[in-house]
């Protein structure tokens, strides 16, 4: 079961408060410089959130937000939400990946029968949520890292999907398993990314949906430099443009991913409209794969029980992060319980100790 070390403090701006990405995180990487890169699923931005100085800090504050249109083109309006559900880091570089879903309305209570109806025959395509951007850390000795343009050493920042034909998405469009599955919403298993680790020149994508009778699929692509500045396109290695990984979570799909020594930490989650349960599975050894895999269950042991609310609390974010007793896992929610709002610029997240 899990065993909650303590809460943590993320403050943010007003301008984030306003637009609710304290209550909508969808992402989270730590940084080795002691700061934090977060994003929120009703934007095209990234956070940076620097840690207080002491060695446990209990907060983290002074927030920046970088603005995807400022960094890579994008193949929609800047300010249209990327729906950003993966934050992954190297030394180099942070690797922001939208959901590449599509969305059915909601129901609100306002809603009359009539209109209910009409809103769940509604269902939107939004060309930002179809990008892997990979953005150029600029790290300086005496300031917080920052995402740029084109660092002072000439490493650019690049997306892949600029432009929908040379998108992830569009690659799937023929895939056996996948392919069904593009035009239907995320919330009813369609197609949905949640979760990025870096795997050398690699990257793992995890997918909250669709789960194909109990199993969970993971992608693995290699994004590297189009001919396009600015733009990535997908290396076929192996004969292909991605390799496919399905991994038995008990019938839950991937909400995040984490990177952990050689290993691989996987948040899993409904895949639809429910509230639990919630789990951190380990793939041992992930690092060193090299062929596509069946991972059945006893490969993905069970590291974490993760608490959840009743239509609130959703885990949905996951990093490592280094303390002098060994690592934690720092876990953030979306639609956070009321006990986490502190106060009104202010969400608490989790510090939870690693078997």
């Amino acid at each position: 079961m899990h065993d909650i070390e303590r809460r943590m403090a993320l403050r943010f701006h007003e301008e984030s408060v306003s637009a609710d990405t304290h209550v909508n995180i969808s992402a989270i990487r730590g940084d080795a410089n002691g700061c934090l890169w977060l994003a929120g699923d009703e934007t095209a931005t990234v956070e940076r959130l620097s840690a207080e100085p002491t060695e446990h800090p209990d907060s983290y504050g002074a927030q920046r937000t970088f603005r995807l249109a400022d960094l890579v083109p994008l193949p929609g309006p800047e300010d249209s939400e990327a729906d950003i559900e993966g934050l992954g880091l190297d030394e180099d570089h942070l690797w922001a990946v939208g959901s590449h879903s599509l969305v059915r309305k909601k129901i609100k209570p306002k809603h009359d029968d009539a209109k209910a109806v009409k809103r769940l025959a509604r269902v939107r395509d939004e060309a930002n949520r179809h990008v892997v951007a990979r953005l150029a850390v600029e790290r300086g000795a005496d300031e917080p890292p920052r995402v740029v343009p084109e660092t002072s050493d000439g490493r650019r920042s690049a997306v892949l999907g600029a432009r929908r034909k040379d998108s992830l998405t569009e690659a799937l469009a023929e895939d056996a398993h996948l392919s069904p599955f593009l035009r239907i919403p995320a919330k009813d298993n369609g197609l949905d990314i949640e979760g990025v680790a870096v795997k050398g020149e690699h990257l793992f994508l995890g997918l909250r949906g669709p789960v194909l009778r109990g199993w969970a699929v993971l992608l693995e692509i290699a994004p590297v430099e189009g001919p396009n500045p600015g733009e990535l396109v997908l290396d076929p290695f192996g004969g292909s443009r991605y390799r496919k990984h399905f991994l038995d979570l008990g019938g839950l799909g991937v909400r995040d991913l984490c990177p952990h020594g050689e290993d691989l930490l996987i948040l899993a989650g409904p895949s639809m409209e429910l509230d639990g349960p919630v789990r951190v599975h380990r793939w041992k050894g992930a690092a060193r794969s090299r062929d596509p895999e069946v991972l059945r269950a006893e490969r993905l042991p069970v590291e974490l029980e993760l608490p959840h609310g009743s239509g609130d609390d959703h885990a949905e974010g996951i990093s490592v992060v280094s303390e002098a007793e060994g690592d934690k896992l720092l876990v953030v929610y979306d639609s956070p319980a009321s006990h986490r709002l502190r106060e009104e610029d202010t969400v608490l997240c989790d510090i939870v100790a690693l078997p």
